[in-house]
């Protein structure tokens, strides 16, 4: 691994002529086939790296979208991952055809005069705008069945959190769904939902989500919004913590981040400090000194705090229950949010 830090990028290599040296022979002397940028890399310098590396330059962008390509596996998260992946693939395009740029006429596919270049974004643009139209229906199809929850009076609940915090670990001990779940990146993509019942308000439908990271791409958010709506439609957040991990402040404020970006930010949310059998803490409940509820300690692996954790949520909806429609208690909602 190489650091180096700078007051900004540089225009042609980002990260400086000098330490673009230092990466390539480092890359010579370990026979490197790929060299990963954990930054976001214009097109060009991304060119540019390719050229005086002698290798494939990965940026941090590429890297998610090809970890998100492999761990998909309904149809809407494989659409998904494209349409980001062509969107991303979008201004790069150049890169691949520059030795075509002249003008071709033809049969076909390629209009008189087109280049390859412009033939192969009017491709793209139509493949963009099919999944875009598919996506459409399928999200529409989700507004309809929230309506049919909302109309039915059913609770929604969701779980968010940064990646690899044990989202999908703890919705497969709340509901014994058999989710996949692993200690990796990503290991969930699409929004998996099942019943929950709770003592005192009954059943309710709890969503595990994607999981959220640091300069998320936006592409990535754009093309999983539709997915993500489930998050800022609920009535409750169970934004699940790494309490193991040293970052899980910074970890917290970017869930944060994208839940306002998604519209999410006003949602109520609960703590769930999760992996407490790594950190060796009790699990429990905490409260302010007003009695107010703070956050809940559990360990999703083993089940610790599980119970308490159902109870929490069950005081909260009883706490926020209706009399006349999801919208009243919204005040006893915010005093519960951290």
């Amino acid at each position: 691994m190489i650091k180096g830090r700078r007051g900004r990028p540089d225009p042609r290599f980002f990260a400086g002529s000098g330490k673009a040296d230092e990466i390539a022979a480092a890359a010579a002397e370990h026979g490197a086939d790929v060299v990963l940028f954990n930054h976001e890399l214009s097109p060009a310098q991304e060119r540019n790296l390719e050229r005086h590396l002698q290798c494939r330059v990965v940026d941090r962008v590429t890297l998610i979208l090809d970890i998100f390509a492999s761990r998909a596996k309904s149809a809407e998260g494989k659409l998904q991952v494209e349409l980001a992946q062509l969107q991303h693939l979008s201004t790069r395009l150049v890169r691949g055809w520059t030795h075509l740029e002249r003008q071709k006429g033809g049969i076909g596919l390629r209009g008189p005069g087109e280049t390859q270049l412009e033939t192969d974004r009017r491709l793209l643009g139509d493949r963009v705008k099919m999944l875009k139209t598919r996506l459409g229906k399928l999200s529409r199809q989700r507004q309809t069945q929230r309506r049919a929850r909302s109309r039915n009076r059913v609770r929604t609940l969701a779980l968010v959190g940064y990646t690899n915090a044990g989202k999908s670990t703890l919705f497969n001990a709340l509901t014994r769904a058999g989710t996949y779940a692993a200690d990796q990146l990503f290991a969930t993509l699409d929004t998996t939902s099942r019943k929950l019942y709770l003592p005192g308000v009954g059943e309710v439908i709890i969503s595990d989500t994607v999981g959220f990271i640091s300069d998320l791409p936006h592409s990535l958010i754009a093309a999983f919004r539709a997915t993500l709506e489930a998050t800022a439609e609920a009535d409750l957040l169970l934004h699940v913590v790494d309490s193991a991990s040293p970052g899980r402040d910074r970890q917290m404020h970017e869930v944060d981040k994208v839940l306002a970006e998604i519209g999410a930010g006003d949602v109520p949310q609960l703590l769930v400090y999760n992996k407490i059998d790594a950190t060796g803490a009790a699990p429990g409940i905490e409260k302010d000194e007003y009695g107010k509820l703070q956050a809940v300690r559990v360990s999703a692996r083993n089940g610790a705090g599980l119970d308490e954790l159902r109870r929490a949520l069950a005081d909260f909806l009883m706490m926020e229950q209706p009399e006349g429609g999801k919208d009243s208690g919204r005040a006893d909602q915010i005093s519960l949010t951290l």
